[in-house]
């Protein structure tokens, strides 16, 4: 099956009859020796007529329907992962390879292809030596990394943004009817001149524009948005309570799409329904075997509230065995640190006060005495927070070699950017340390640093790791904007906040994985109460996450 032809007729197919597939199921049609397009219809229509709720089809659908008809099996020793020249894992799911397609028919497929093939491609290959080990570097900020200057570099991140943007918004329904703001803007003049009098050609069918939040704004009883895209500035008006709720629910420069009513006993500039990007229901992939993974974030060393003794347990624990608490220690895999990992120099005022290591270099040194004690066998991936060193502005590269060079020199030890995602066991984690929670929680009613896994669903919402710009979060005029979260995760890694936070949203598993700092002075007068010195254990096999106390070593909840 090529991308060019099949993959995308595939896609267009379940889509169009309100579906999504799973990658597996993906995978196995494509390998069946028959007319595979003759079986999806037939699974549809059969998934239609039982009245099915699930709208996903599954591998199980496809393998229910072979073992009742004289279709073949495929033959996994022929399998090839490599369509039309780039190399897809079997676990990439179909959506984030269709978030790369304009369904245009005035465009070739191969136009079309969007920015996540080709980092896939460009990172397998720079990764290749660890495909056998179970991960992949699906993507990493050090790799795209390429910082514009001034007003011209905010102008190409903020394009890019709107450009990518409106791929993923492209694969939604009446997307396809979306006028530019000018266009718009014409036809409402247009009306008043006429006296209420639309177009013909528009007089029966809704308007749509789509752009970027610029500010949103509650008048007496009605609420007002005003997006933009590269044509103009277009405001619109809500009375609707429940279209209120949904805008304040909404980040400033985020995109969205309005629907106007089409009435003429209203104002023309009325909203009749509204759109975020948000994330598709789905099904998370799960790997083969039962290998677990480790999150933690925030270690704060240097910090006179770093936590070692209870840092200590973990390590004590990351070395036992089996009589030791429990039998998960020797499927242990994988520890994702989320940043923070030292607690740096004039990050705050007077934070001197607060250090028992006045200098970073001497931070970075106990890190490393403290890193190396993790066992050999497994596999560290560690990304920057703001506390760290190097550059604090959104994306950060991983911290620098120069100033790291001996957690660079350990061999179970890789040094990502912030934002990345990891293949692990065919699971995606995206981690992100989670700056811009701080933004997220300031700006959206009923959000506390109690529940960040509430602020973590805004993220996913609008596609986006950063969307507010201007406010605590200092993001960097990169040309091209890679906050966005164009290919959907099977789990969302974030620390930042200090407070453990476990929840799900539409498939995707959500972590917030607190800290080992306990609680500052800075904290106690924001009234947040942190949970510290808890990790976080995710079992791939069915992303069941337990949390490990080392505040009482002895426990061990689900």
């Amino acid at each position: 099956m090529t991308v060019n032809n099949d993959l995308y007729k595939i896609i267009s197919l379940v889509t169009s009859k309100g579906f999504q597939i799973h990658p597996e199921a993906l995978d196995l049609i494509e390998n069946i020796h028959e007319d595979f397009f003759q079986v999806m219809e037939d699974i549809l229509k059969n998934k239609k007529e039982k009245k099915e709720k699930s709208t996903v089809i599954i591998s199980d659908d496809i393998k229910n329907y072979i073992k009742f008809s004289t279709y073949k099996t495929p033959k996994e020793d022929n399998r090839d992962n490599n369509r039309n020249g780039l190399t897809v894992p079997p676990s990439t799911p179909v959506s984030a390879i269709a978030d790369n397609y304009l369904y245009n028919e005035d465009r070739e497929i191969k136009k079309t292809t969007g920015n996540i093939l080709s980092i896939k491609r460009d990172s397998i290959n720079k990764h290749k030596e660890n495909t056998d080990e179970g991960f992949k570097i699906v993507y990493d900020s050090n790799d795209k990394i390429n910082s514009g200057e001034g007003v011209e570099g905010y102008t190409s991140l903020f394009r890019s943004r709107y450009e990518k943007s409106l791929k993923i918004l492209s694969l939604r329904q009446n997307s396809k009817k979306i006028k530019k703001i000018e266009i718009i803007k014409q036809l409402f003049n247009q009306t008043k001149t006429n006296g209420n009098s639309m177009s013909k050609e528009f007089s029966n069918d809704s308007l749509f524009a789509a752009g970027l939040i610029m500010n949103k704004e509650i008048r007496n009883d009605s609420y007002n948005i005003t997006i933009d895209d590269q044509t103009g500035l277009l405001t619109a008006t809500t009375y609707n309570d429940e279209l209120k709720k949904q805008i304040s629910m909404l980040t400033v420069d985020q995109m969205v799409m309005i629907e106007f009513e089409n009435n003429t006993k209203k104002r023309k500039n009325s909203i009749k329904n509204l759109y975020s990007l948000d994330i598709p229901d789905r099904v998370a992939n799960k790997a083969k075997s039962e290998i677990f993974s480790i999150l933690i974030s925030d270690l704060h060393i240097g910090s006179k509230f770093f936590m070692e003794k209870e840092f200590q347990n973990f390590l004590e624990w990351l070395n036992g065995d089996e009589s030791n608490n429990n039998d998960i220690i020797p499927k242990i895999k994988y520890i994702c640190i989320c940043g923070d990992l030292i607690d740096g120099i004039g990050i705050f005022p007077n934070q001197d006060r607060e250090l028992l290591e006045k200098d970073s270099y001497s931070q970075m040194d106990h890190a490393i005495t403290i890193l190396s004690k993790i066992p050999k066998h497994m596999k560290v991936f560690l990304i920057p927070g703001n506390h760290d060193l190097g550059r604090r502005a959104l994306p950060q590269p991983s911290i620098p070699k120069k100033y790291a060079e001996k957690l660079y020199s350990l061999d179970n030890i890789t040094m990502l950017g912030n934002p990345c995602m990891i293949n692990m066991e065919g699971i995606k984690i995206l981690m992100f340390h989670g700056q811009s929670l701080d933004d997220i929680i300031a700006s959206i009613p009923g959000l506390s640093y109690s529940k960040p896994a509430e602020a973590m669903k805004i993220l996913l919402k609008s596609r986006h790791l950063s969307p507010i710009y201007g406010q605590r979060t200092p993001i960097a005029p990169e040309k091209e904007d890679i906050m966005i979260i164009e290919e959907v995760p099977d789990i969302l890694h974030s620390g930042h906040v200090h407070v453990i936070d476990v929840d799900s949203y539409k498939g995707t598993l959500l972590v917030n994985s607190g800290a080992w700092q306990s609680q500052t002075p800075f904290q106690q007068t924001m009234g947040i109460t942190p949970t510290p010195a808890i990790a976080i254990a995710i079992n791939l096999s069915n992303l069941k996450p337990y949390k490990i106390d080392f505040n009482n070593f002895d426990d061990f909840t689900l």
